[in-house]
């Protein structure tokens, strides 16, 4: 699947994307995964209360299962006005 970074998420991994093949059932579970990848990795999943994940451009909890997901993104809380 493709795993995309945006705004600092993307700062500290280092790449705006990267292709992962991973076993994870749910979100949380590729989380660790991609701690473990790097430092980077690793600031950019510290605090998962600071991040927003989407699975394939719908909105997702961290519990939400991954079978079937083409695309995971990693963003910042949006503000908007």
């Amino acid at each position: 699947m493709d795993v995309l970074y945006f705004a600092w998420v993307r700062e500290r991994v280092g790449a705006p994307r990267e292709r992962v093949e991973t076993a994870a059932k749910d979100v949380a579970a590729l989380i660790a995964e991609l701690r473990a990848r790097s430092d980077g990795h690793e600031a950019a999943f510290a605090d998962t209360a600071a991040l927003r994940v989407a699975i394939d451009q719908e909105l997702a909890e961290f519990d939400a299962p991954l079978a079937g997901a083409r695309e995971v993104a990693f963003f910042p809380p949006m503000t908007g006005g």
